[in-house]
């Protein structure tokens, strides 16, 4: 041991005088974006002119102005493509007067650029460019009927925020629009209050809570040339969902997502858009839940007579193919990995391209194979991950940015045997090397039943010594399928430079049910969310603590939303392992939260009440020992703060001591003074009760 002791300090010595001949970075550096030449652009590559040529956006040296290049794949060379590069505004939807008279939304214009879809008074329109005539499409619209605008549960959990609320879609042949009703009548109403002027006053915002009334939900298909609505066959009044609606390539019908409130079953329905009967293409069940909420599920080939769909049905993300009329042809990939994305698939071949995490959960590389299910081949290289493809219009050469948790993010052009054609841009800075940085590493920890290799990352105190003890701040989210931790280039690196700087271990994990382990991992957390994560947090927890550089009287998790909840129940249920906390806008008893999230995983509190108990960090305030710092907006709609408000009276009750900021008028998150605020009240507590000593001025100012 005392042997292994010195060999130890002597490398910290030669390691420590190799440093001390570098530069350090500043607060001006890493705050201000003062220059530091440790990183730069990459090229702004962002479209192909054809197989050989790809488009880069960069400035004339003649005129200094920003130009549009054609670059030849194989020499490099770049010809004028374009004199200017359009601006933003003209490639928005052509404006009239009277729009933002008329409160216009997610307005759409249709395939063959002749008409403008809107929803305006929770009523779907269109109106014709040339001769600005306006065709009301529906009449129903009213404070709980919306047509073609998404109730709040839809927008967030299952169309998704960057809907913007829309939920209507133009066929291909721009004859037709589908849209969903929604009717929230017998949907509970939430009251948000704002605290503004002198009486404030209450938002009313339907959100079922688990066990709540959901919106009553239909589609409708209707048309330009005959605005009336064709409903398809489903009962308006059965519990149920849909998802991303599909129309087939030529518009001649509507392929329609369902699924039961139990979310256990999947069923495609082919409709016909001029009756509005369907038939069924697709059935899929499982013992746990099938994930509405769209990522590119179904893509259509040779003329939509097959389609391919992506599934997790073996406990991994796979595609698998189909002949149109819903007959199953084959397995195009399987195996333990993840399929996470198709990028292009060639009919002429039966070459199907597609992103996956197969080589190492915490990296994407780029694949071909067969639609038959043969000739896997990686494409990408390297110990990378190959996070941004760019495939030319054939599928003759891709361009991949790659990069791991230690080198800075480059650029090459491949082609699709794998070969590498040239490398065309490199993120590394002319003073990369001359800096001191912050060690990183990934490395993996067995969880406590000895079924899972948990990814960590860990960012050590520059300059370290292992002689000293360190405090640790652990960042986390934790929700099913959402890992935050990959073998890639941290774009935000310079800000966990200060904090290595200033003596503190910086740490982000994930737990089984994040993806690293598919579709299996996350089968565990099922009508239990909450239980394995923590569990698997506390051991890796537990494995810093036994880290002869950890000072266990320091150990600090961190995280928003989700992250929060697992945060409130690390201080609680995990309070022998983590001593600190800063918990964000949390979630702390599932019963609070909505309803398509919560019961997905949970089921109702009415079927689940011990699962709900047993998940609820209200429930170990008793157990609660170290010091939790708790935020949240006093009008979040998505987790209310209510949720807070509960936790915080059982705090209270028992007598324990915690800390506490509210945020007036934000939502879910804090944007601009308040968030710049909350940043530096999160420093404040990182230097109190971290780092053991003052913050300095400056931030405050």
């Amino acid at each position: 041991m005392r042997k292994a002791a010195f060999i130890v300090s002597f490398i910290f010595v030669i390691v420590s005088t190799i440093s001390a001949q570098k530069k350090e970075l500043g607060y001006e550096q890493i705050f201000k974006k003062a220059a530091t030449d440790i990183t730069q652009a990459l090229p702004n590559i962002h479209d192909w002119v054809d197989d050989d040529h790809y488009i880069e956006t960069k400035k004339d040296d003649a005129d200094g102005k920003q130009k549009l290049w054609s670059v030849d794949v194989r020499t490099g060379k770049a010809i004028i493509y374009k004199n200017e590069v359009p601006s933003a505004s003209t490639l928005e939807t052509p404006r009239s007067s009277n729009d933002d008279a008329n409160g216009e939304r997610n307005k759409t214009t249709s395939p063959d650029g002749k008409w403008i879809a809107y929803t305006k008074t929770n009523n779907l329109y269109a109106r014709e460019i040339n001769t600005g005539k306006e065709i009301q499409l529906s009449s129903d619209g009213s404070d709980n009927i919306y047509n073609g605008y998404a109730a709040w549960l839809y927008y967030e959990e299952i169309l998704g925020r960057a809907s913007r609320y829309k939920a209507f879609w133009w066929s291909p042949d721009s004859k037709h629009i589908a849209f969903i009703h929604f009717d929230e009548t017998q949907v509970p109403v939430f009251p948000i209050y704002n605290a503004e002027g002198h009486e404030g006053f209450l938002e009313h915002e339907h959100y079922p809570k688990a066990g709540d009334k959901n919106p009553s939900v239909k589609i409708g298909i209707t048309s330009i040339d005959h605005p009336t609505t064709v409903w398809a066959d489903f009962n308006e009044k059965d519990d149920q969902y849909f998802g991303l609606p599909y129309w087939l390539p030529d518009g001649s019908a509507l392929w329609v997502q369902w699924m039961p409130r139990l979310q256990n079953n999947l069923k495609i329905y082919s409709v016909n858009i001029n009756n509005g009967s369907k038939k069924e293409l697709y059935d899929e069940k499982q013992k746990t839940w099938v994930t509405l909420s769209d990522n590119g599920r179904i893509t259509f080939i040779n003329d939509a007579k097959q389609f391919i769909i992506k599934s997790d049905r073996s406990g991994w993300n796979h595609l698998y193919l189909y002949n149109s009329d819903g007959s199953f042809v084959n397995a195009i990939t399987q195996g333990n990995y993840t399929v996470t994305e198709i990028v292009y698939v060639d009919e002429k071949t039966k070459t199907i391209f597609f992103k996956a995490r197969k080589e190492n959960s915490a990296r994407f590389d780029f694949y071909k194979a067969g639609l038959n299910g043969k000739g896997l081949t990686r494409l990408s290289f390297g110990n990378y991950s190959h996070d941004v493809i760019s495939l030319s219009p054939n599928g003759k050469y891709f361009i991949t940015s790659y990069s791991n948790i230690s080198t800075p993010t480059k650029m090459a052009l491949v082609d699709t045997k794998g070969k590498i054609i040239r490398e065309i841009g490199d993120s590394k800075g002319s003073e990369f090397n001359n800096y001191d940085l912050a060690k990183v590493e990934l490395i993996r920890v067995k969880s406590s039943d000895g079924l899972f290799d948990l990814p960590m990352t860990v960012i050590y105190p520059l300059h370290f010594d292992p002689n000293k003890k360190y405090p640790v701040l652990i960042s986390v989210y934790g929700g099913p399928n959402a890992g935050t931790v990959y073998d890639r280039w941290n774009n935000g690196f310079l800000r966990s430079q200060w904090w290595a700087k200033e003596g503190l271990i910086q740490v982000a994990m994930d737990n089984r049910s994040s993806g690293h382990f598919g579709k299996d991992g996350q089968n565990y957390i099922y009508r239990q969310m909450g239980k394995y994560e923590i569990e698997d947090y506390m051991d890796c927890g537990k494995w810093l603590r036994k880290q002869f550089f950890v000072d266990t009287t320091r150990i600090c998790i961190t995280g928003g939303s989700f992250g929060g909840y697992i945060t409130c129940m690390a201080l609680t249920y995990g309070a022998d392992v983590f001593t600190h906390g800063m918990a964000g806008y949390s979630v702390t008893d599932w019963s609070l939260y909505d309803t398509h999230y919560t019961e997905r995983f949970m089921g109702t509190p009415q079927d689940n009440p011990d699962g709900y108990k047993m998940t609820a960090p209200q429930n170990y305030v008793k157990n609660y020992k170290g010091l939790l710092r708790i935020t949240h907006g006093t009008m979040d709609d998505n987790v209310h703060m209510q949720n807070t408000i509960q936790f915080i009276n059982k705090l209270e009750d028992l007598n324990k001591h915690f800390e506490m900021m509210i945020y007036p008028g934000e939502r879910h998150g804090f944007r601009g003074l308040k968030n710049i605020q909350a940043t530096n009240e999160s420093y404040e507590f990182i230097y109190n009760h971290l780092l053991n000593k003052q913050m300095p001025d400056i931030f405050w100012k």
